[in-house]
C-alpha cells in the first residue's frame, strides 16, 4: 500500500498535465467554431477514444519496441525527461498548442479533427507515451500494471468532461485562471521530467564509476 498511492498519484498528475485539458479548450474550440454542441460532443468522444487506444497500444508495446530497436531502457528515460521538460516549460511560458487551423480548414477537417490534431498530437503526444512506456517499466506487479491503466482512463475519462464543458469553463476560468492553472502544470511536469532524467542517467553513471575503479 505505501508504494500504490505514490505510484497512482504520479501517473495521474504526469497524464493529466500531458494531456493538459485545460489548456487545449481554447484550441479546441477554435477548431470547432460555427460546429453545434452535438457535433461537439461528437468530436470529444472520438478523440478521448482514440488517445486512449494509442496510449494502450504503446504503451504495452514499449518493451517489445526496447528489443527491437535495441534501445535501453535508461536512454529512454534521459530522452523522455528531455521531452516532458520541453513541454513542461512550454506550458510554465503559457503557451498553448502549436496546432493551429486557419478559419477555412477547420470547416474542411471538421470530421478529421478528432484524429488529428486533436486526439494526436495534443490528447496523446509524444511526452505522454513517452510517460505510459516509462511507468509500464517501473510498474513491476500486476496490480500496479492495472492501477497504471486505471488511472490512464480516468484521465481521458476526466478530459472528455472538460472539454465537453468547454465553453462554460473558459468563461469561467477566465484568460489569467487558464494560464495561472497551465503554469502551475507546467512546473509540476518540469519536476516530473528531471526525475525521470536523473533515475535515467544514475545507472548510466554508475556502471562508468564502475568500470572506472575496476
Amino acid at each position: 500500500m505505501e508504494t500504490l498511492l505514490p505510484f497512482a498519484l504520479l501517473c495521474f498528475t504526469s497524464f493529466f498535465t500531458l494531456t493538459n485539458p485545460l489548456g487545449t479548450m481554447p484550441v479546441f474550440l477554435t477548431m470547432t467554431n460555427g460546429l453545434s454542441d452535438q457535433e461537439r460532443r461528437a468530436i470529444v468522444k472520438r478523440a478521448t477514444i482514440i488517445s486512449f487506444i494509442t496510449l494502450m497500444i504503446f504503451t504495452f508495446s514499449g518493451q517489445f519496441l526496447f528489443k527491437f530497436f535495441g534501445i535501453s531502457t535508461n536512454g529512454f528515460r534521459i530522452a523522455g525527461g528531455f521531452i516532458i521538460f520541453k513541454i513542461g516549460y512550454d506550458m510554465l511560458q503559457a503557451r498553448y498548442s502549436n496546432a493551429k487551423l486557419k478559419e477555412e480548414e477547420v470547416k474542411t477537417y471538421a470530421d478529421d479533427i478528432s484524429i488529428t490534431p486533436l486526439a494526436i498530437p495534443m490528447l496523446c503526444g509524444p511526452g505522454a507515451i513517452a510517460n505510459g512506456i516509462m511507468l509500464m517499466d517501473d510498474a513491476n506487479t500486476y496490480t500496479l500494471k492495472g492501477i497504471l491503466i486505471g488511472i490512464i482512463a480516468i484521465v481521458y475519462f476526466i478530459t472528455f468532461l472538460i472539454l465537453r464543458a468547454s465553453t462554460r469553463l473558459v468563461k469561467m476560468l477566465g484568460e489569467t485562471g487558464n494560464n495561472v492553472m497551465m503554469r502551475l502544470m507546467g512546473l509540476i511536469l518540469m519536476v516530473i521530467a528531471v526525475e525521470c532524467f536523473v533515475s535515467g542517467i544514475r545507472p548510466i553513471l554508475t556502471d562508468i564509476l564502475k568500470q572506472a575503479l575496476s
